[in-house]
């Protein structure tokens, strides 16, 4: 019989609906049960396209002798961390100060008045490699509850206590100036791998936001160093695993340095993020790879995560039936050379082992490997590759899929809305923006209030019950400004001030100008969550700091601009020491120190050509942060459009930055040469 999960909109949750665990949703409802019972809160964190959350739940959630137990001496909470980052962030907060490490599945014991006092990820259903089994945990922990409550309360108040008292070092509230910026290059420059691209060792993760900066350092400083790691690791990435060499788009991270064997699920996040990460590296150096990967990754978000009502969902899963039956890690993607020879014959087959990089011994698993695009010497025939690859995607999309995520998650769809906008716009690919401006839509219809709060997640075409987070905010008003400057409609310059209001009122530490990951009118949790640091998007804080800065450029509202400055002044402090961790709001300071700059395009139509070249260029231009307002003179759609005439009856563009305006010009060689940073 299904439990009280069968009725939500997560698909991780709906996942659990027909485990023999009772579980509750995260509700007032399930903590006043486990008071009322006398028992502690078994809290379960996962996400649908978590390998392990898969795992832990097939041999423990839905096995009947541990459910009975845990029903027995347990109030069981299930948790889907993309839908609530909140009730997330606050307790893996608390697993890695109490455990040093972290991770998904996340199982906390709490007291009925939400107190951590036990903390784990994964437990296996026998002991193994010095890791209790689950049971052992569960008998120990209520062994413990029974026996020695009073020890249990007093370290579960202990950790609450110690968790109020990591409150952030904000530094001070000024933006991080030449020096800072420079000792963060500095500090990637000591971190970088050389040999491979990217950054640290194994596991090697997409650094998508440090990306960013780099570029944009490069177009403000000319730093060749800055630009050669960003290039030579989007060429690693592109030609490593990680990436989908048929399909397009991108996996989680690679589990080994040289981006061979990925972490297959896909998520919504990083797909976005590298796609406007390869648009730009071919805005600053017109490579073709990066056309090709830009280009590719949208194509695979808008085929394969684009859902029915226009929005994208959240993630494709790691795991899928290798078509025994059997759900294995990486099935749809891996091949043997006797699948290849199956599919092209053996002249063709041979061919494209050489060319993806697959060997008898495998890459990955049990003799298979991850296609790849290792440099090799000699010339492919570039018809013949294209031949192979289709035949190759032909026979993959028989093979039963990886489940998808269904659910549309605000902060993702903003990511995503930037990425389609721009793309779509640098390779004329009406067809990108259009789906960007769809996806738009979806969140101004179902998303948004009349208050213009947002809700973090829908799925189906029914919003989710859960209040938006301030990445929703920032991440959704950064898509609206991008979409804004390519499509020159106003509507969505306003629908990101509409958000970006919520977060001066209800995220911003008025006293200090730092900002909370919640609403100040959000549930109270343990600890309000609070986290500058990039993860594997941009964190709200640095997120909510270059979303201001844009308004603020196209507005010349100082209140933001304000806010901006003084929500940067954190990356002052860490900027120097983490650079890895920060690089969006390293990514944000730049822009700072270079303006930004504000570029208004005016003619008498944006289909106009004279228009279109103009505007064109502007989008194009590397200056860091630069915004672009177009329409027809006088036209009330952007404050920047405000008194700029036409140029001798000819379309113009103007460029201003710190109080100070260029002379106006009609030549787009002219444009391009004051936008190159």
């Amino acid at each position: 019989m299904p439990n009280r999960l069968a009725h939500e909109t997560s698909p991780y949750l709906l996942q659990h609906a027909d485990n023999p665990v009772d579980w509750w949703p995260w509700s007032s409802e399930a903590f006043e049960e486990a008071r009322k019972r006398n028992v502690p809160v078994l809290l379960s964190v996962g996400y649908s396209s978590c390998h392990w959350c898969h795992v832990m739940a097939h041999e423990s959630f839905e096995d009947q002798e541990t459910a009975e137990y845990l029903n027995q001496h347990y109030v069981s909470v299930k948790v889907d961390r993309e839908e609530r980052p909140d009730v997330d962030a606050v307790y893996m907060e608390a697993v890695q100060a109490a455990t040093g490490q972290g991770g998904w599945p996340m199982t906390v014991f709490l007291t009925p008045d939400a107190e951590p006092f036990y903390f784990g990820t994964y437990f296996p259903p026998a002991p193994r490699q010095g890791m209790p089994s689950f049971r052992q945990v569960l008998q120990g922990v209520h062994q413990a509850w029974d026996e020695r409550r009073d020890e249990v309360t007093e370290v579960a108040e202990k950790i609450v206590r110690d968790l109020a008292g990591r409150e952030i070092s904000y530094g001070d509230a000024r933006t991080p100036g030449e020096e800072e910026l420079a000792q963060a290059l500095l500090g990637l420059t000591r971190e970088y791998d050389p040999q491979r691209g990217g950054f640290g060792g194994a596991p090697k993760f997409p650094p998508s936001m440090v990306l960013e900066f780099l570029l944009r350092h490069h177009a403000r400083t000319g730093a060749e160093g800055a630009l050669q790691m960003a290039r030579d690791t989007c060429e690693r990435m592109a030609r490593g695993g990680m990436y989908d060499q048929l399909g397009g788009g991108f996996a989680r991270y690679s589990v080994d340095r040289d981006w061979v064997v990925p972490h297959f699920e896909k998520m919504l996040y990083d797909n976005a993020l590298l796609c406007r990460v390869y648009a730009h590296l071919w805005r600053a150096t017109g490579s073709e790879l990066a056309r090709r990967v830009a280009l590719e990754t949208a194509d695979f978000m808008v085929r394969e995560l684009r859902t029915n009502e226009g929005g994208f969902a959240s993630a494709l899963d790691a795991d899928s039936d290798d078509g025994t039956g059997k759900h294995v890690e990486g099935a749809y993607y891996v091949w043997t050379p006797e699948q290849l020879r199956e599919v092209l014959g053996d002249e063709d087959a041979e061919l494209a082992a050489q060319h993806f990089g697959v060997t008898e011994e495998g890459t990955f698993e049990e003799g298979a490997s991850v296609l790849q695009l290792p440099v090799r010497d000699g010339v492919f025939d570039a018809g013949k590759i294209a031949s192979i690859s289709e035949r190759l995607l032909a026979k993959r999309v028989e093979r039963p899929a990886p489940g998808r995520d269904d659910k549309v998650v605000a902060a993702w769809n903003g990511l995503a809305i930037a990425a389609l906008a721009e793309t779509g716009a640098y390779f004329d690919r009406p067809d990108l923006v259009e789906a960007a401006v769809a996806a738009a839509d979806l969140l101004v219809r179902l998303h948004l209030d009349e208050q213009a709060r947002l809700t973090r997640t829908s799925k189906d075409g029914h919003a989710g019950a859960n209040a938006g987070v301030l990445e929703d905010y920032a991440d959704v008003a950064e898509g609206f400004l991008a979409l804004a400057s390519v499509t020159g409609e106003g509507v969505w310059l306003e629908f990101a001030g509409f958000l970006l209001d919520h977060v001066l009122v209800r995220f911003t530490d008025p006293e200090s100008g730092s900002l909370y990951d919640t609403a100040a009118d959000a549930e109270r949790l343990i600890r309000r969550p609070q986290d500058p640091t990039d993860n594997a998007a941009p964190s709200g804080w640095t997120a909510a700091a270059n979303a201001l800065l844009s308004y603020a450029a196209h507005t010349g509202s100082e209140p933001h601009r304000t806010a901006a400055e003084r929500a940067l002044g954190v990356v002052k402090a860490l900027g120097p020491r983490v650079p890895r961790f920060i690089g969006w709001g390293l990514a944000a300071a730049e822009a700072v120190l270079d303006g930004p700059r504000e570029v208004a395009v005016v003619g008498p139509a944006l289909d106009d050509e004279g228009t279109r070249a103009l505007h064109r260029t502007a989008l194009l231009g590397t200056a860091p942060g630069a915004v672009v307002a177009a329409g027809a003179p006088g036209s009330d759609e952007f404050p920047l459009l405000a008194d700029r005439p036409l140029v001798g009856g000819e379309p113009a563009a103007y460029v201003c930055r710190n109080f100070t305006c260029d002379a106006p010009t009609t030549e787009p060689d002219r444009l391009r040469t004051v936008l190159s940073g």
